[in-house]
């Protein structure tokens, strides 16, 4: 509109032409790595977090953002997603899983790495978000994810007893410590 504001009526010529900066949005990446252990079938966990799996999974696709997902269980550490372009239909993909058995946490953070890593030298230095959800019912002590520029922990621990793990993980980390119910 500017540059024909600027032509008026007259032909258009070189000094006529108007630029405009156009900020470039670095390429973001949700790794969205989803606690399938026992104890998150319990008290409708497992749900509630396929929800917020799908929130997060939906918001991405508005974004033009790229998604994966790793889920993490009696079944061990599964790429269920991929990392790509993030879309509608990759909710089905989080509709199917179900849950039990242990909770494998530091091998699903050492897979997120990987994934992340992997990404990075395929498409480029992106903006990589790791959303951990997980009520923090493990033994295990994991170390940060490194790969991740953010992390953001969604605790599905809020029971009368909540054991805090989540909340210490994500001090240590310096990462964003969220309840599920607040996690939106």
């Amino acid at each position: 509109m500017p540059t024909l504001l600027a032509k008026g009526p007259r032909p258009l010529q070189g000094g006529h032409l108007r630029y405009s900066q156009r900020s470039v949005q670095p390429a973001r990446l949700h790794l969205i790595v989803l606690d399938t252990s026992g104890s998150m079938r319990q008290r409708g966990r497992l749900a509630l977090a396929k929800g917020h799996a799908t929130w997060l999974i939906e918001q991405a696709a508005r974004a033009g953002d790229s998604v994966a997902m790793l889920s993490f269980g009696g079944q061990g550490v599964e790429l269920r997603l991929p990392p790509g372009r993030a879309r509608a239909s990759c909710r089905e993909k989080v509709r199917a899983l179900g849950g039990g058995g242990g909770t494998p946490l530091a091998h699903a953070l050492a897979q997120a790495d990987k994934v992340l890593r992997r990404a990075e030298r395929r498409d480029g230095p992106a903006e990589s978000w790791l959303w951990l959800l997980t009520d923090g019912r493990t033994l295990e002590q994991p170390a940060a994810p490194e790969a991740a520029r953010h992390v953001v922990i969604i605790d599905f621990d809020e029971a009368a007893r909540a054991i805090g793990r989540c909340a210490a993980w994500a001090q240590r980390w310096g990462a964003e410590h969220r309840f599920a119910s607040r996690a939106e």
